[in-house]
């Protein structure tokens, strides 16, 4: 399945360390982050785990929940955990904050298209890549990324492009390059100068550019 952004995510039935669910009744009303991880007990995945449950909270205040996805079984991932836990000087008697998918099928790594032709498992099946997926809350794939196997994930600019998108579904904005939240956005070109004042009363600034054309505006959007 190929999947673009704005299509529908699809549903799909999981067992995962939580029991079984139904991902779109789980994701209800949020945002969701689908992560995939090539096998449990691996190094880089361990940290990855472990960052993002540092995350949680961070990912709470943003309305999104994360839940990971390894081509191992729920037993598996139970006892990874508490390698995960420890690498993360997390608390070891509390529940892990989100729930890990058992896809040692790989049913789920075919149908989103999530297999590493060149990573191969010790069983000799081809393993998952390091895959992110951003669903909204109208169960729309709204970002999607590809990582080699070898190269663990960015949370903290996972984060930074939940909060882009989250801000310009909100305002006629785009962010620019290196943006942060509470820095400095630019006007859609496509919002007309007669509206300016109305859309923006904290002010645009035009950039005077060689072309003489005005689509580089500037606005500070606050947190």
């Amino acid at each position: 399945m190929s999947l673009n952004l704005g299509d529908p995510f699809p549903n799909f039935s999981a067992n995962t360390t939580n029991g079984t669910i139904d991902f779109h009744q789980w994701i209800s009303d949020s945002w969701a982050i689908l992560f995939s991880h090539p096998a449990d007990y691996t190094p880089v995945c361990t940290t990855e785990l472990a960052a993002v449950a540092k995350l949680v909270p961070e990912f709470a205040k943003r309305n999104v929940k994360p839940i990971a996805l390894s081509c191992d079984s729920v037993e598996s991932h139970r006892g990874w955990i508490e390698d995960i836990k420890a690498y993360g000087e997390l608390a070891t008697g509390d529940s892990f904050p989100f729930p890990i998918i058992d896809d040692s099928r790989r049913e789920l790594a075919v149908k989103l298209n999530m297999l590493d032709k060149d990573e191969i498992g010790s069983a000799g099946l081809p393993l998952t890549c390091r895959a992110v997926f951003v669903i909204d809350a109208g169960k729309k794939l709204r970002l999607s990324i590809l990582y080699p196997a070898t190269t663990g994930r960015n949370f903290a600019e996972i984060l930074r492009t939940i909060d882009s998108m989250q801000l310009t579904d909100k305002r006629k904005v785009a962010t620019p390059a290196d943006w942060m939240p509470g820095g400095t956005c630019m006007v859609q070109p496509s919002v007309p100068e007669d509206q300016l004042e109305a859309l923006f009363p904290a002010g645009v600034n035009s950039v005077a550019l060689p072309s003489g054309k005005k689509y580089l505006r500037k606005t500070e959007c606050p947190e």
